[in-house]
């Protein structure tokens, strides 16, 4: 699955080249520090989990033996990391009421995701997403945002493809919620 660039990268970031582990986080950091500051919405935990996710890939590396995507890989680790961290701190995270939910079409949820990625509406959904738990924020992003399938997510999340399905489902119903009840806010306040 590694294609010969990654590997001959490995090779030297494993020998003890420096410039080349700079070059595979500089590759990386931009991905994993979304992923974690989605998951967390601390941006001082979502550098800190960063930081230490390289430190585990670094560690790691030598034995990485190529049996999914190098970035799948990276990403799982990123994934566990936010995990980890979620534990230690404890958060508990109050969930929007969803009563308003069987107004929505399904189908229309997924429309509207794809439509609101582009740039213009790209502050909107990140301040609906950090209004999500950790988990949900955690598989929007990775589904919608980083474009990964349920195979793939599967790897980065050790979690079962219906898990997964399940997961999206509910937090889609979730984001919506928060998307229409902040649609509302909006046009009340622009007709106010």
């Amino acid at each position: 699955m590694l294609t010969n660039k990654e590997k001959e990268l490995i090779s030297k970031i494993c020998m003890g080249n420096s410039r080349a582990f700079s070059d595979f986080v500089d590759s990386y950091k931009d991905l994993v520090f979304t992923l974690c500051i989605r998951m967390l919405t601390n941006r001082e935990e979502a550098e800190e989990v960063s930081q230490d996710v390289f430190i585990k890939v670094y560690r790691s590396l030598p034995n990485f033996k190529g049996g999914s995507k190098l970035s799948t890989w990276v990403y799982r680790i990123a994934y566990n990391s936010c995990l980890d961290k979620m534990k230690q701190n404890k958060k508990a995270r109050l969930h929007d009421d969803l009563e308003q939910l069987d107004q929505i079409a399904y189908a229309e949820i997924d429309t509207a995701l794809d439509s609101m990625i582009r740039e213009e509406k790209k502050r909107f959904i990140d301040q609906c997403l950090l209004q999500l738990s950790s988990e949900d924020a955690g598989v929007l992003t990775l589904f919608y945002l980083e474009e990964k399938n349920l195979q793939e997510m599967e790897k980065t999340t050790n979690l079962p493809s219906n898990t997964l399905k399940v997961r999206l489902f509910r937090a889609r119903k979730r984001l919506a919620a928060i998307m229409e009840k902040s649609m509302n806010k909006e046009i009340l306040q622009s007709n106010g």
